[in-house]
């Protein structure tokens, strides 16, 4: 019975990796779609609501689990940077 315990466990684990990853990205791109939009005003409201969430999350998650945020949202800023470079070459080709 223990094994079975044992398993769900790292079940779990992966299961909330696999949240923080999905969490992470999903947050990372709205953040950089919305902040290209915005005035100022907002902007400011958003990195600060974006790292306040980071900042938030470390006392109830896992080192491993922010780690997973952490990554998947440089990886959602690092993407919505890049599309919109090729966009622009599409566009100043046609």
């Amino acid at each position: 019975m223990n094994q079975f315990a044992d398993v769900l466990s790292i079940l779990g684990y992966l299961i909330r990796a696999l949240g923080f990853i999905v969490l992470g990205f999903g947050v990372g791109r709205f953040t950089m779609d919305a902040y290209k939009k915005a005035v100022w005003q907002v902007q400011i409201a958003l990195a600060l609501g974006f790292f306040g969430l980071l900042v938030g999350l470390t006392n109830y998650a896992s080192a491993g689990s922010m780690g997973m945020f952490a990554l998947s949202s440089g990886v959602a800023m690092i993407l919505s940077n890049m599309l919109k470079k090729e966009e622009t070459e599409e566009a100043k080709k046609e």
